[in-house]
């Protein structure tokens, strides 16, 4: 369903850590799912192996200057990283409440919490940029403070859609790259943040106007689906990909592929709610579809249900290839040493409530080729 804002009910509910239960379901995490750690890189083993579990609603995967997988737990609001095998588990470098996506930049740590819902007072500590060594961050950027005295992307102050929903940060690469870059869904952008708390805008994905999306108001006199940015990634030659929600709908999502500077030199359409994006070695492109296959967002799941059909992840081959594979609830992709890793189960906590004490279901997994089928 599209409202006036160009989103989903749903949609705004998944850029909304405040907006998601924290409670999960008791669910049977995926097979393999068999303690903290897996093997196995490229074809080696299963289409999907468990390398991390016990994991609360794990938003965002990253890796650290040594390998290790730092994830975003937005039900606990702790960014863990995960220790190699044998090397005591995982460890908890800091606690957000409201945390919606982390990553390390040497010893830095960043910590990102999302936005409130968008007829929400604003709450301190949302829509911030955390940043500083493990349990010592500080808030670097109030990002709607940001979103308040520039609205980059010149839409109506007063209207509901200005806001600032972070949702992805990713550290910054080579010599002369910010800190991070942040992908904030809520006020349509990305930004570039540097170490000392300055901000610039990095880029405005247009209006989407094609499809079910034309002629939808927004906003007053504007019309079309906002891009709703979600996921970043780099890829080959250091551009950055960007990940847009565009309100849900089917076949709308895109991936725009920017230069350094924040030019647009491609676009990527054909996706429904992309929430992630990772880029291989030899140029695939790979996209989380969180809620694909979810039931309508109106009421309780349908009796019998299955949760663990929902989602998927797309990858584009540079030729233009399309194929699929099915992993529950994918939200973040990281791509690192010929392997594709991504976060699952990650909204469980939509779909239902656990008893007091229950362990969480969240997992972060491998994703081998053969896992994908043909689109």
């Amino acid at each position: 369903m599209l409202v006036t804002s160009a989103r989903s009910r749903r949609a705004r509910a998944v850029l909304s850590a405040a907006a998601v239960g924290s409670a999960l379901v008791l669910l049977a995490p995926p097979a393999g799912a068999h303690g903290r750690h897996g093997g196995g890189h490229h074809d080696a083993g299963p289409p999907v192996e468990v390398v991390a579990s016990g994991l609360s609603d794990p938003w965002s995967v990253r890796f650290d200057g040594r390998g290790r997988l730092v994830v975003a737990e937005q039900g606990t609001g702790e960014v863990t990283r995960v220790e190699g095998p044998g090397a005591g588990g995982q460890r908890v470098l800091a606690t957000q409440p409201g945390l919606a996506a982390a990553d390390t930049s040497g010893r830095t740590v960043l910590a990102l919490t999302s936005g409130g819902a968008p007829d929400a007072p604003a709450v301190a500590g949302q829509a911030t940029l955390y940043a500083g060594p493990p349990g010592q961050l500080r808030a670097l950027v109030d990002l709607l403070g940001y979103e308040k005295s520039t609205n980059p992307d010149g839409q109506d102050q007063a209207a509901p859609d200005a806001l600032s929903n972070p949702f992805s940060v990713l550290a910054g690469s080579g010599k002369h790259a910010p800190l991070a870059y942040v992908a904030d869904g809520g006020a349509n952008d990305v930004l570039a943040v540097a170490a000392d708390g300055r901000v610039s805008t990095f880029f405005v994905p247009p209006t989407v106007t094609t499809g079910a999306c034309a002629g939808v108001p927004n906003n007053g006199s504007l019309t079309g689906c906002d891009s709703v940015p979600t996921g970043l990634s780099y890829g080959p030659g250091g551009k950055v990909y960007v990940a847009a929600l565009t309100a849900e709908v089917p076949g709308e999502g895109r991936v725009y592929v920017l230069d350094r500077t924040g030019h647009q030199v491609r676009e990527i359409t054909g996706f429904t709610g992309p929430t992630g994006v990772a880029v291989g070695d030899d140029g695939t492109v790979y996209v989380s579809e969180l809620l694909e296959g979810a039931p309508p967002q109106d009421g309780p799941p349908p009796a019998g249900f299955d949760p663990s059909t929902i989602g998927r992840i797309v990858a584009v081959a540079p030729d233009g290839r399309r194929s699929a594979a099915q992993v529950t609830m994918p939200l973040g992709l990281q791509w690192r040493d010929g392997a594709l890793y991504t976060t699952a189960w990650s909204v469980a906590g939509q779909f239902g409530t656990t008893p007091a004490g229950a362990p969480p279901v969240g997992v972060v997994a491998e994703v081998r080729k053969s896992a994908f089928t043909a689109l």
